[in-house]
C-alpha cells in the first residue's frame, strides 16, 4: 500500500513523533509512506524508512492555539496558508496513496479545517478513491461545547471510514473524554497504544542511576527544568541530567544556570534507551512520553501541561497516578522541595506491572488497514 499520513505539531512534538512512529511501522511492513508534516522542523525525530514531507511550518502562539505563527514568529498570513493547501493537493497528486490518514482531526485542529477539507475533497475526487481514516491519541482535549462534537461526527459519516483510537479500551475509552454521538460509535477501532517496541538499555549505560529530566521540543516545560535544579540543589546525593528541546540558545540558557551534579544537552533519539536504568524521569505527561514510561518502567514524577484551558494530560496523569511508581505533581504545586519529596516516593515504590496492557498499536493498525478495517 502507498499510506499518507498527514499531522500539524502547533506546540510539542508529540502529535508529530507518534504519526513517524506509525509511518516507520508502515514501511517496516513493506508499505510505502509519505508523512506530511506541518508543524516546525523536530530533527531529533526520525522518520526512518518514510518519506517526511514538509509543509510550511507552523506553530501556535504559546497555548493560544487560535493564534498561528509562521516560522519567523509572525501571525500567518492567507498567503500561507494557500501555499499548505497547494502542497498538500500537489502531494496527493504524485504520491496517490491507497490510505490517507489525518492526525487529530476532525477530533481537533478545527483552525485548520479548511486545509483538511481541502485535502478530503480531493482525496474523495480521486479513482479509486483512497481509505481515509481518522488517527487519534487515547485521550482528547474535551469539545468546549456539544456542537463541536457534532460536526466532528458530520465529517466523519461525510469523508472517513473509520476512526483509529490509539488507546487500550480496557484502560480508557473515547467517552472518558469526548462526547461520543452514538452514530459514529460503529467507525471507531481501538489499536492499542502505539509505541515502537519496548527499548534496550543504553549500549553505553548512558542515563543510568540518573534523574532525567525532560520536557519536550517548546518552552512550556521551563517551570519544571527550574524545580528540577532547585531540586539538584536540595539532594546532592542524586545525579540530574536536563534534556533540553528547542535549539542551541535554550541549551546554553540552562547550561548557564545548572550548578556542579546537572548535565545539560539537547535531546537526544536514545532517550528511551536511558530511561531504562534511570533512577527517575520528571516529564509531562504527553502521550508519547506515557508510553516511554509505561514501557520502560521508569519512577516517574509527572507534570502534567494545564496551562489554558488543557485538561488532556492531567487526565491521563490521574490515571496513571494510580499504578505503581508514579506520581502526579500539578504545576500550582510544583516547587523543588515537592519534587524532591516525590521523587523519594517513586523512586521507593515497587515495580510496577504493565504487561497487561495493550502496546501493539503500531502492528494492529497495520493489521486493521490492511484487513479493510474489519474486525
Amino acid at each position: 500500500m502507498r499510506v499518507m499520513i498527514v499531522v500539524t505539531h502547533l506546540l510539542g512534538t508529540g502529535h508529530l513523533g507518534r504519526a513517524l512512529t506509525l509511518g516507520r511501522g508502515f514501511s517496516t511492513a513493506g508499505h510505502t509512506v509519505m508523512v506530511a508534516s506541518g508543524g516546525r522542523p523536530a530533527p531529533h525525530l526520525q522518520a526512518g524508512g518514510a518519506t517526511l514531507l514538509q509543509l510550511p511550518a507552523l506553530a501556535s502562539d504559546g497555548t493560544d492555539f487560535a493564534t498561528l505563527l509562521d516560522d519567523t514568529g509572525a501571525p500567518a498570513g492567507e498567503a500561507l496558508f494557500a501555499d499548505r493547501r497547494q502542497a498538500l493537493r500537489q502531494a496527493l497528486t504524485d504520491f496517490a496513496p491507497d490510505v490517507l490518514i489525518t492526525e487529530l482531526y476532525p477530533f481537533g485542529r478545527r483552525i485548520l479545517r479548511h486545509e483538511f477539507l481541502d485535502l478530503l475533497e480531493a482525496a474523495e475526487a480521486r479513482h479509486p478513491r483512497p481509505m481515509i481514516l481518522s488517527s487519534i491519541r487515547d485521550i482528547l482535549a474535551p469539545p468546549s461545547k456539544p456542537a463541536r462534537a457534532e460536526a466532528a461526527a458530520d465529517v466523519i459519516e461525510a469523508h472517513y471510514d473509520g476512526v483509529l483510537v490509539h488507546s487500550d479500551p480496557a484502560v480508557t475509552r473515547l467517552e472518558a473524554s469526548w462526547p461520543l454521538p452514538a452514530r459514529i460509535a460503529d467507525r471507531l477501532h481501538y489499536t492499542g497504544y502505539v509505541s515502537g517496541p519496548a527499548p534496550e538499555p543504553h549500549p553505553a549505560a548512558e542515563g543510568q542511576g540518573e534523574v532525567l529530566v525532560s520536557t519536550g521540543g517548546g518552552a512550556v516545560g521551563d517551570p519544571i527544568f527550574a524545580a528540577a535544579l532547585g531540586a539538584a540543589r536540595l539532594r546532592p546525593d542524586l545525579r540530574f541530567r536536563l534534556l533540553i528541546g528547542g535549539g542551541a540558545d535554550r541549551v546554553a540558557q540552562w547550561t548557564a544556570q545548572a550548578g556542579d551534579g546537572v548535565h545539560v544537552e539537547p535531546v537526544r533519539p536514545d532517550f528511551r534507551q536511558m530511561l531504562c536504568r534511570a533512577a527517575a524521569s520528571v516529564s509531562m505527561c504527553g502521550y508519547n512520553t506515557a508510553m516511554d514510561l509505561l514501557q520502560t518502567g521508569c519512577p516517574s514524577v509527572i507534570v502534567p501541561f494545564d496551562a489554558g484551558q488543557e485538561v488532556e494530560q492531567s487526565l491521563r496523569a490521574q490515571s496513571l497516578a494510580q499504578l505503581d511508581g508514579f506520581a502526579c505533581l500539578p504545576t500550582a504545586e510544583m516547587t523543588p522541595e515537592r519534587l524532591a519529596a516525590a521523587l523519594d516516593r517513586v523512586q521507593a515504590a515497587q515495580r510496577r506491572d504493565v504487561t497487561h496492557l495493550r502496546f501493539d498499536g503500531v502492528g494492529e493498525t497495520i493489521r486493521l488497514v490492511t484487513a479493510g478495517l474489519r474486525a
